[in-house]
């Protein structure tokens, strides 16, 4: 089985968007198909099969304040309006609604990586979990913690996935797949590292001390997690999709000349990737 993994990176994944885009065009399909925070939205859009959904995101909605801004953060404790995004946006009544039913009826599985936000236990959400105007999962997938306060269904508070498991290729594995293709947003050598996110963990220790224990070791465990799919590119197995370089780019980055040019990078990643031969 062929697996598709995209790591997610906030405004950065506008990448991802570009290499879905050139999938869509060029019909290429996934049995498996992994999310982690934006990565999530990026595959669903995906699945369902609407080419330039994302982009629209990215560059558009995204600029709104009502999107994300100091102000929601100010009125509510989280800069990125979650429920504006994957509801108002994206519900069946919304600006671009979410073709649900070409979503649900793509034979490809979704799996979407979340965090526990009291026990740091890792979450994988299925197609099973999401209806049609019921898109949680993917705000839970995608809550940054600090910057958002975490994402609440059926009483358990989650943060975004990237905290329990960055690059969930285990999991992939764990389910059968032989094949991988792995969408990063950071270049493919990028090492992460571990002093911003000692910082914002000893914020967050003060409700959610093991997620802030993820949040703290987060660094390593993408890093280990690199040199695992950089191992199984090496042996055949896996096909890494990720750009030369992000400039200055940030996670929450509105800079639209720089995500523009990140996501022509994603276009042209994916086509050198060979998937579509």
């Amino acid at each position: 089985m062929r697996a598709v993994i995209d790591v997610g990176g906030g405004t950065r994944d506008i990448f991802g968007a570009g290499v879905f885009d050139y999938f869509l065009e060029h019909g290429v399909t996934f049995d498996r198909c992994y999310g982690v925070s934006a990565g999530g939205a990026n595959i669903a859009s995906f699945i369902a099969g609407q080419q330039f959904r994302n982009y629209e995101f990215y560059t558009e909605y995204a600029m709104r304040k009502e999107y994300m801004s100091f102000d929601n953060f100010i009125k509510t404790g989280s800069y990125v309006d979650l429920d504006y995004v994957y509801g108002t946006l994206s519900n069946s009544y919304g600006e671009y609604p979410l073709d649900y039913e070409a979503f649900k009826e793509n034979p490809a599985e979704f799996i979407l990586v979340a965090t526990e936000a009291k026990t740091g236990e890792t979450k994988y959400f299925t197609k099973d979990d999401i209806s049609k105007n019921n898109y949680a999962p993917l705000n839970a997938s995608s809550c940054v913690p600090v910057v958002n306060k975490p994402y609440e269904i059926n009483d358990v508070e989650y943060f975004d996935g990237g905290l329990a498991d960055p690059i969930p290729y285990k999991k992939a594995l764990e389910d059968g797949c032989d094949e991988f293709v792995i969408i990063l947003t950071r270049p493919r050598n990028g090492r992460r590292d571990n002093a911003k996110d000692k910082r914002i963990a000893q914020v967050l220790a003060r409700q959610y001390p093991k997620a802030a224990e993820l949040l703290e070791n987060r660094a390593e465990l993408y890093n280990e997690q690199l040199d695992a799919v950089n191992l199984l590119e090496a042996q055949g197995k896996a096909t890494i999709i990720a750009p030369d370089s992000i400039g200055k780019l940030k996670t929450l980055t509105k800079d639209l000349d720089m995500l523009k040019n990140l996501y022509r990078k994603g276009l042209v990643a994916a086509k050198y990737a060979g998937l579509d031969s």
